[in-house]
């Protein structure tokens, strides 16, 4: 796991003398990715620059490599699981190596196939590669966008890294912020993919090669989900497909010269990569961060996996409080502005997991492939509650859903029924991006000093999740976890690990996102997924044995912390300051009045507003701390 950077003058003159020094300026910036050395390569128009931490070949695997031809070069964050095999195919095709890095084999890999190497690679990764021979620029993404790949194009000059922030240490880009970014910003809490935080930047899609010629940027997919397809095997041998392949998948991600462990939260998904891992490698370590506060804690779960496989557990109880005070940090540490709350707990996680550990295997992905997420049944539930007449919703459910408990906890039942309202009639599209959203059209049209701004409407506000939904192969469920899996893992969950994990210089793997797992999953006829109301059904069933029976029956709970309460205590002095009149007002985005509404009503336990004030207390630790132009 590394970070990359460079830059390629698109003109194909000569670089400038102080190309290494802005290169060293780029990569400093992400030393948390790789501490383990750095170096750079000037090669004619182009500029190479890498970070390593340093997991396979500790000894010869440096980068930036250069093909033993002189050919090419590379610059590589991630890992080729099946790099032996491929390099195996490659030798029997007349190439040699000098190293027994994956690196190497993603040079060998290029020469022989071109941009047809990368169906071969299985892994996580973003790279680029330069051509001498060609002239050509040759960058990619791995399938699910596991690791980030910022670039821009600008003043000629074609601009790439792992992470903003070393972005804008080149010197003379144009940087600003729009504010039809910051309004999809505040309804999504991230900046979906293709689009960044900055007008001038673009993120390279997942499972998408860039190719730069002179000045010609081509950008084109080299792999897409499938859609399901009718299955003759039986549920049996389903079970048992899906067993081998998962088992392949984590045996794959434990390829390494440095130790491992795994993240076990307590929930299905890394308990099966723990029991699967204990059968493959000789005690394994297994880390988890619990809290005081028993509605948030999930410990117990965890040490039940750790005593099943005797594991050496490394556990850390923590008061939820202690959570608050490093969210700011944590937040303006981020290249971009990202709203999961949940970024602390993983940030703590990834702390002590990197003390004993440099790699650790991780469940993500799990639930968008098998359905785990509760607003699949959401989905299902809306069609027989679109069924009732309308008197029956207007006259009974809906007020019925306004006096059901509230509470500042996990479980938020008056909450989570006004969620399940605002989207339940939506188009089928829109369903759950609505619950998911933070502030939705209406609430943006209040929020917005610029009433240009007031014209904001679900079609453009949620155009990308539109655009996915309706190419997604399958039906309407299959549709919307094609959709899940394409935004919010990509831009949330995939976020949140990449960036907490590497503050500490640590590597996170995703057993559940292998290709034959991911294929597998996708190609399943919905029913097997969700079975009723009964998420992840498959999954559960081919690993039952591997679960403790707490674990298989117990609800799916998420890494959350007591926002709602922070918000009115120990977090109020930042509401204060940052969501307060003065502030707006010199800033001149929002209308502060509308902001205090959502503030007071918060305050006063009048309406739980947990979503949107953090979502926009988040947009201004960030802003604050990066000053960008915005217009």
């Amino acid at each position: 796991m590394c970070g990359i950077a460079g830059f390629v003058h698109t003109g194909g003159e000569p670089l400038p003398q102080d190309a290494a020094q802005v290169l060293e300026g780029m990569t400093s910036r992400m030393a948390h990715r790789g501490p383990d050395g750095w170096g750079h390569m000037l090669r004619g128009p182009a500029a190479l620059g890498h970070r390593r931490l340093s997991i396979i070949d500790l000894s010869s695997g440096g980068q930036p490599m250069e093909h033993h031809s002189g050919r090419c070069a590379v610059t590589f964050n991630g890992e080729i699981y099946n790099y032996r095999e491929i390099k195996a195919e490659l030798e029997a095709r007349g190439h040699s190596f000098r190293t027994s890095s994956d690196t190497e084999v993603i040079l060998a890999g290029w020469l022989e196939w071109g941009p047809d190497c990368l169906d071969r690679f299985e892994g996580m990764f973003a790279f680029a590669l330069w051509d001498d021979a060609s002239r050509t620029l040759f960058c990619a993404r791995d399938r699910f966008g596991k690791k980030p790949f910022f670039y821009t194009l600008q003043n000629g000059a074609f601009v790439f890294a792992s992470e903003l922030t070393a972005l804008t240490q080149y010197p003379g880009l144009k940087l600003s912020v729009a504010p039809e970014t910051l309004a999809r910003f505040l309804a999504y809490e991230y900046v979906p993919t293709p689009d960044s935080i900055y007008r001038e930047v673009r993120k390279l899609p997942p499972s998408h090669y860039l190719l730069l010629r002179d000045s010609q940027v081509v950008v084109e997919p080299y792999w897409q989900l499938p859609g399901p397809e009718p299955t003759h095997a039986t549920e049996e041998e389903l079970c048992e497909e899906l067993r081998e392949r998962l088992t392949l998948a984590v045996k794959r991600r434990l390829v390494s010269d440095v130790p491992l462990g795994v993240f076990l939260s307590g929930g299905i998904d890394s308990s099966i990569v723990a029991g699967l891992m204990a059968q493959l490698a000789p005690r394994i370590k297994t880390f988890s961060i619990g809290f005081q506060e028993a509605s948030y804690d999930e410990s117990s779960y965890a040490r039940l996996v750790a005593k099943r496989w005797e594991t050496d557990h490394h556990e850390r109880i923590l008061a939820a409080e202690d959570c608050a005070d490093l969210l700011p940090e944590i937040v303006t540490r981020f290249d971009e502005p990202m709203a999961d709350p949940s970024i602390a707990p993983t940030y703590l996680l990834s702390k002590i997991t990197r003390e004993k550990v440099t790699v650790a295997l991780g469940g993500d992905g799990a639930d968008e492939l098998f359905s785990g997420y509760e607003h699949f049944i959401g989905l299902k539930a809306s069609r027989w509650y679109n069924a009732l007449p309308g008197f029956l919703r207007r006259g009974v459910v809906e007020p019925l859903c306004g006096v059901l408990p509230a509470s500042e906890g996990y479980v938020n039942l008056r909450l989570g029924a006004a969620t399940f309202l605002a989207g339940a009639t939506k188009p089928e599209w829109l369903r759950i991006q609505t619950w998911l959203t933070a502030l939705h059209p209406a609430q943006q049209r209040a929020l917005w000093l610029d009433q240009g701004m007031g014209a904001l409407r679900g079609d453009n506000l949620y155009a990308s999740t539109k655009r996915i939904f309706e190419r997604a192969p399958g039906s309407v469920m299959d549709k919307a976890a094609h959709t899940y899996a394409r935004q919010f893992l990509l831009d949330y969950i995939l976020v949140k690990v990449d960036r907490c994990t590497m503050m500490h210089s640590l590597e996170a793997r995703a057993p559940f996102l292998d290709r034959g797992v991911a294929e597998f999953a996708c190609r399943l006829p919905f029913d097997f997924k969700l079975r009723g109301l009964k998420r992840k059904y498959i999954l559960k069933k081919a690993l039952a044995d591997v679960l403790p029976k707490e674990i298989l029956t117990r609800n799916k709970r998420g890494f959350l912390i007591p926002v709602a309460k922070w918000l009115r205590g120990r977090l109020r002095p930042l509401v204060d300051e940052l969501l307060g009149e003065a502030h707006l007002r010199a800033q001149g985005l929002f209308e502060p009045k509308a902001v205090r509404a959502l503030v007071e009503e918060h305050a006063s336990g009048r309406a739980d507003r947990r979503k949107e004030l953090w979502t926009l207390l988040v947009l201004q630790l960030w802003l604050k701390h990066n000053n960008p132009s915005i217009g």
